[in-house]
């Protein structure tokens, strides 16, 4: 019998249950069961055609082989163009990385700060790799709580109590992913404010769902402090504005001094991004924004909905989402634990979400709902979960 000895860290490294999930769903549709996907975290719209175009016409040019491994000039000068006009901001072409999606800004970030005796902060409920790459590390994982009661937004103060000498790395997301909270921009005042007191901290800003948010609230990027530049790792990328998930195209903005050695991971990591999809990436932000627009658009409708729906559910409670596409109602007072609910409402209603708990443990008590649906099937699921519960 094979006796393989993986090494220690592996035991350390976790998953994404939204995949988990959408394998259980995929495998009871395959049963023949009516299944509305509610869990996964991607848009349902398509690719807008002039981008599909755009990279079809790449491979039909020639453009098959390697690029620069931080991507191609071109991109990186439309990604400083695009941030100036959303943003208000000057970047540097030379510090944009382009890789495939935005995992890896989050892998490469961690490792260059993360070992044994390290400290990173993270949120908490929060996109579940910050804590799974935290502890692959080696680093120790130093929450910071996002409640209800704040409108899932982290506090500045809380975040600056948490730092000590061990503290390499804070990591924020907002509009977040799973609560669809959004931070203040006084909290991230205060926050760039109190930094300038730690300056041997560096900040990575997850800022993927940029484009998504709602009620006349508008993004505050932390590219907009020039006081923190010199130590900030802005994420963002294509996925979710332009409905690219498969793709796998994101970026990073990185401080200058760490330019190089994140290239090098790009290097020993994948060599470069598949470069068709670097043509298409020009194309999104280049081109036309009326897709965008639109998908927001029809998001916005869709929250209302669902905020809705899920407030008339017996011993649910939903705040108002801010941004993102997902809901992140409080089901306390159905009785339920995260995995319970989310576990009864996939095999006995056919409604597929995910457990709070899957986001850190200060996720107990709520379930992400992602509005990347349609409205009748949010309407048919809200009406299934009504179902069970009475």
């Amino acid at each position: 019998m094979t006796q393989l000895k993986l090494a220690a860290s592996m035991s350390r490294l976790g998953t994404e249950s939204a995949f988990v999930v959408l394998a259980r769903a995929q495998a009871l549709a395959a049963q023949g069961r009516d299944i509305i996907n509610l869990g996964i975290g991607q848009p349902d719209f398509k690719t807008p055609e002039h981008i599909v175009e755009a990279g079809i016409k790449a491979l039909r040019d020639g453009h098959h082989g390697y690029t620069p491994a931080n991507g191609l000039p071109a991109l990186r000068a439309a990604v400083a163009g695009d941030l100036h006009r959303r943003h208000g901001v000057d970047v540097n072409p030379d510090n944009v990385v382009l890789v495939p999606g935005g995992k890896p800004t989050m892998f490469f970030a961690v490792l260059m700060f993360g070992e044994p005796g390290a400290e990173i902060m993270y949120p908490n409920p929060g996109f579940p790799i910050y804590e799974s790459v935290i502890k692959y590390s080696g680093a120790t994982p130093v929450p910071i709580a996002l409640e209800e009661k704040n409108g899932f937004a982290f506090s500045a103060e809380d975040v600056l109590s948490k730092i000590t000498d061990k503290t390499r790395l804070i990591i924020i997301n907002s509009p977040a992913n799973p609560t669809g909270g959004v931070t203040p921009k006084v909290e991230i005042d205060n926050l760039v404010k109190g930094l300038l007191d730690h300056p041997h901290v560096a900040l990575l800003s997850d800022e993927i769902y940029s484009n998504m948010l709602y009620g006349g609230r508008e993004h505050v990027s932390l590219l907009q402090y020039p006081e923190i530049r010199d130590r900030l790792i802005m994420l963002d990328g294509w996925s979710k504005t332009y409905a690219m998930t498969g793709w796998r195209l994101g970026y990073a903005v990185w401080p200058e001094s760490l330019v190089d050695h994140v290239t090098r991971l790009c290097i020993n990591d994948h060599s470069c991004v598949n470069a068709a999809t670097q043509f298409a990436g020009i194309a999104a932000l280049n081109g036309p924004q009326d897709a965008v627009r639109d998908m927001v658009a029809q998001f916005d409708q869709r929250r209302e909905v669902i905020v809705r729906e899920l407030n008339a559910l017996p011993g649910f409670r939903c705040a108002d989402a801010a941004g993102a596409f997902y809901a992140f109602p409080n089901i306390e007072g159905t009785g339920m634990t995260a995995k319970e609910a989310q576990g009864k409402f996939l095999e006995q209603a056919g409604v597929a979400t995910v457990a709070g708990t899957s986001f850190g443990a200060w996720g107990e008590g709520y379930l992400r709902f992602s509005y990347a649906n349609s409205t009748e099937n949010i309407l048919e699921a809200a009406r299934r979960i009504r179902e069970i519960l009475q």
